[in-house]
């Protein structure tokens, strides 16, 4: 293993093929080690032979390869798996650290230059466009980003093979120091050596599936190892910038960049999640972010030596010690004896009362209430700091305490809930059968469920009773909102205030949740005629149809008073989350992306109306094929209009670890996200429309519809399509991996609507095809260009001046590449019908060829992915070592299901073998679901 795997010819990328190959040597010096010459031999010529495979074709070289794989013994066979997969482990980390290393390059390099996509660029150009300060504020005081990690993870790497990822990047981080001695160097490589060891020594399968409370654990695993600290970094360049180049200003930006989760909230779907697990987590939430405060004034401590004799403090601080002296009891070893040093005595006393915050039986006095509390005695140090002139460490070690306060709170992350809409009827209909108020509410039109939800919103009394017995479906549906009650009473109102609504296909829908709200005194009527809201209705269109008609229901609720008083608490905002993963199943790729922007735009102008705000929540997934992309991209796709009110965008599975599990990393995607937020926010407020616009956007919409016709034809409409699917991928296995708490499928069910976005992409993944990040694509493409010369250059002004059109085109070249039909036809020998195998592979080879010449010419790229050479380059060297865990894949799978078949349920060994293959796919294409 110990051929480089990524590469353009130049300095930089030297270094990454030096720690590849150097990583690569260690992985070869473990096979030796732990399984002989023997092991390294095998694994040395598998991979030599799918280089010259991919090198140049021969079917004498194929035969010999699959000979080879189909005769190793099973303990050999899953030795060279593990040897493949850890190889990409080793190489995602040394391409992570790459990208710290060309940052830093670039900073040290540069001189007065600055790096694309930074902070530091995007500030300066404002300057440079004579953009003012009093613009400039108002621009930052505007934005507003919330990174929400998901309750579904498709993380496949457990947190134990993360923790060793994280101390092998470090150690291979370290290679750069240029004053490691010869002695210090050897060390460190034999310290490598032994981590391989280890990782090759642990287990990177869970033996059982994740519990909720497990997946809680493994959110705030980037809090508490990156975000944290990464978060007011960010905050501190952007003021360090705007300090730059608007110097006249004194720059405190407001908090527009956060971290949220749906981790312990998210019930769709979800059995195991209870109202008690959602307080659970919150809780743990608590505990962390306490953790973290008291680590942070530890680590203040050390900087607060200043001596009375010395410098003269504040009254204030002086005042706030005794204060706190009164109440706080604090054994003699805990207090700071030393009188001189005043600051000393308040961050110990802050300590204590840090610890007792959250403690049912200590006195309100010895803790603090809220964050507010412990933010004002962290302002009376930074201002009794700057009295003596010690302006430095308020600004660097103060103030980072203060914004991770206004940042984190007492709750660490705020927590959506999210239920199905056939849940919140189904409990309501019980609820108001008992009440006698309407015997079938679910057989209600939608004009009567509206009247009679609107007419429950407006009276005060309640429609629940404590002496009547629900079932416990509809017990644990209200307790839902009698848990959020409590938890903005003990964590902060802003703990939980959104409330998702999967599935939203009508008004009624959201007024279910506001009527339920008002049992819990989330939705409370004041005295003087207004209404406070603690909890807002947020609707999730998610299929093609639900977006077709997310215009009209939103227009719908603006006119009724009783949810109109609900906004007055949010300042007239509304959030508004739009499903990326569910519409690309329901429609494909084009159809998706463009009715996703047509939704957007439709519900933007029925807003404007109104006069409401919006805040669109982008439900976006990992994988291409579930609207996946880099974040500052996924930020810019969006039209500036719409962005005004804030956006929201999922961050979930391979993203969490990949952009945020290295805190160079974390800072770089979290920079160029904040770059393009108010890049965002520029074109907002000098919108530039393009004349041809809505000449492309008509064409847009026929490519659309002949796109969504030729994916539903075979997804919805080939009876052979879901055999073909089924056989063909290792579906059935994934439900074995492990990888979440959550079931596959909404239902107990077969049927392809049943089936999860998540499981769906992520299978076709794995055997290579890729299919819903591309195809029908070329079929709606080519529906315009027929051959035409013309439409061929529409096309392409369109590629070049229509940024929604080039993103398109560009994500579907991602797909492409990534996507291997010679491999992919490998599966089709597990199909037991052979002629559905070659008549389905065909059809989708063909619309893999035409999807594929279009894009050409409308790029007028030789290759796909000639725009992006380095990726095109990686993807390119990572293909041959990819292959051979495909190989064995199949193979593994034929062999599991024979067994299935005549013993009745799964071989264990060949099971465990199969789910290496997925880790190992996974971890080389970058990509789970």
């Amino acid at each position: 293993m110990t051929d480089t795997t990524v590469a353009n010819k130049n300095t930089s990328n030297n270094l990454l093929r030096r720690d590849v190959r150097f990583l690569g040597h260690i992985l070869g010096e473990v096979l030796v080690h732990q399984g002989g010459n023997s092991l390294f031999s095998i694994v040395e010529k598998v991979r030599e032979m799918s280089k010259s495979l991919r090198a140049q074709y021969s079917q004498e070289m194929y035969n010999e390869l699959k000979e080879t794989i189909n005769g190793l013994e099973p303990e050999n066979r899953r030795q060279v798996i593990r040897a493949f997969a850890i190889y990409f482990q080793l190489v995602n980390i040394a391409e992570q650290n790459h990208r710290i290393r060309r940052k830093r390059d670039y900073e040290r390099t540069a001189g007065e230059n600055v790096q694309p996509g930074s902070i530091e660029d995007v500030v300066r150009n404002l300057k440079t466009m004579n953009i003012s300060a009093t613009e400039v504020q108002e621009m930052i005081s505007g934005i507003s980003l919330e990174l929400v990690m998901t309750a579904h993870p498709t993380e496949a790497t457990r947190r134990a093979v993360l923790d060793i990822h994280q101390r092998i990047a470090k150690d291979v981080e370290e290679l750069d120091n240029p004053n490691l001695t010869f002695r210090e160097r050897e060390e460190l490589r034999e310290k490598l050596l032994g981590e391989v060891i280890t990782l090759w020594q642990t287990d990177e399968l869970r033996d059982r599936k994740p519990t909720v409370i497990d997946e809680v654990n493994n959110g705030l695993y980037y809090f508490d190892e990156t975000l944290f600290d990464v978060l007011p970094q960010v905050y501190r360049e952007l003021e360090r910038c705007l300090q730059k180049y608007y110097p006249e200003e004194a720059w405190h930006v407001p908090s527009f960049l956060r971290f949220g989760s749906w981790i312990g909230g998210d019930r769709d779907g979800n059995p195991s999640v209870k109202s008690d697990i959602t307080w659970k987590t919150l809780s743990m939430h608590r505990k962390l972010a306490i953790e973290k405060y008291e680590e942070g004034l530890h680590s203040l401590m050390s900087h607060m030596s200043f001596s009375r004799s010395i410098v003269q403090v504040s009254e204030e601080l002086i005042d706030s010690i005794e204060h706190d002296r009164k109440s706080v009891d604090l054994s003699n070893d805990e207090s700071w004896r030393n009188e001189k040093e005043p600051y000393r005595i308040k961050v110990r006393l802050m300590i204590e009362k840090i610890r007792n915050t959250g403690k049912p039986n200590v006195s309100e006095e010895r803790k603090y209430a809220n964050p507010e509390q412990f933010k004002e005695d962290l302002q009376i140090i930074d201002r009794s700091l700057r009295n003596h002139f010690a302006d430095y460490i308020a600004d660097h070690y103060v103030q980072k305490l203060i914004r991770q306060v206004e940042l984190f709170g007492f709750y660490m992350a705020a927590l959506d809930v999210r239920q199905h809409s056939k849940e919140h009827e189904s409990a309501m209909s019980e609820i108001l059968a008992a009440m006698k108020i309407s015997e079938n509410y679910a057989e209600l039109s939608e004009q009567e469920k509206i009247e009679l939800l609107t007419s429950l919103l407006n009276d005060p009394r309640p429609i629940t009773s404590s002496y009547l017995n629900y079932s416990e479906s509809t017990k644990e549906c209200l307790d839902v909102y009698r848990v959020i009650q409590k938890a903005q009473v003990e964590f902060g109102r802003s703990c939980i205030s959104s409330y998702l609504i999967s599935m939203t296909q009508a008004p009624s829908d959201l007024l279910e949740v506001l009527v339920f709200a008002k049992e819990a005194g989330l939705y409370r009527h004041n005295s003087d005629g207004t209404v406070t809201c603690t909890l807002q209705s947020v609707p999730l269109f998610e299929t093609i149809d639900d977006l077709h008609a997310a215009s009209d229901i939103m227009t719908t609720l603006f006119q009724i008073p009783a949810y109109r008083k609900s906004l007055d608490s949010t300042n007239n905002l509304q959030e508004i989350m739009l499903g990326y993963s569910d519409s690309n199943k329901d429609g494909g790729v084009i159809t998706a992306n463009w009715e996703l922007r047509v939704a957007l735009r439709a519900i933007t102008a029925a807003a404007k109306k109104f006069g409401v705000k919006l805040k669109f929540f982008h439900g976006r997934g990992g994988a291409l094929g579930r609207g996946g992309m880099p974040l500052n991209r996924s930020i810019l796709a969006q039209p500036a209009d719409t962005v005004g009110g804030g956006i929201k965008i999922t961050e979930q599975g391979e993203v969490l670890s990949s952009r945020y599990s290295i805190k160079g990393i974390a800072y770089r995607s979290l920079e160029q996200a904040t770059s393009a937020l108010i890049t965002s926010a520029l074109l907002a407020r000098n919108p530039q429309v393009d004349e041809n616009e809505a000449r492309y956007e008509e064409i847009m919409l026929d490519i659309s519809a002949q796109a969504q016709q030729k994916y539903q034809d075979l997804i919805f409409r080939d009876k052979d399509f879901m055999t073909f699917f089924k056989e063909s991928t290792p579906l059935p296995e994934i439900g074995e991996l492990n990888i979440g708490s959550r079931p596959s499928k909404r239902k107990n069910s077969d049927r392809f609507e049943d089936l999860r976005a998540i499981p769906w992409v992520f299978a076709w993944t794995q055997c290579r095809y890729l299919l819903p990040a591309w195809y029908a694509a070329g079929t709606g493409l080519y529906s315009f260009y027929q051959d035409n010369p013309e439409n061929m250059k529409t096309m392409q002004e369109m590629y070049n001046n229509w940024s929604f059109f080039r993103g398109l085109i560009d994500n579907l070249q991602m797909a492409l590449a990534k996507a291997d039909l010679l491999i992919a036809k490998e599966y089709g020998s597990l199909i037991k019908d052979q002629a559905i195998a070659e008549r389905l592979y065909t059809l989708i080879e063909e619309e893999h060829k035409r999807t594929s010449e279009i894009i050409l010419s409308i790029t007028g790229q030789q290759e796909i992915l000639d725009n992006v050479p380095v990726i095109q380059e990686s993807i390119r060297l990572r293909n041959p070592y990819v292959d051979p865990l495909s190989y064995m894949q199949v193979d593994l799978l034929a062999e599991l299901r024979s067994a299935h078949v005549d013993a009745g349920e799964n071989d264990p060994q060949l099971l465990h073998e199969v789910l290496l293959t997925i880790n190992g796919i996974a971890a080389g294409l970058r990509n789970t679901g």
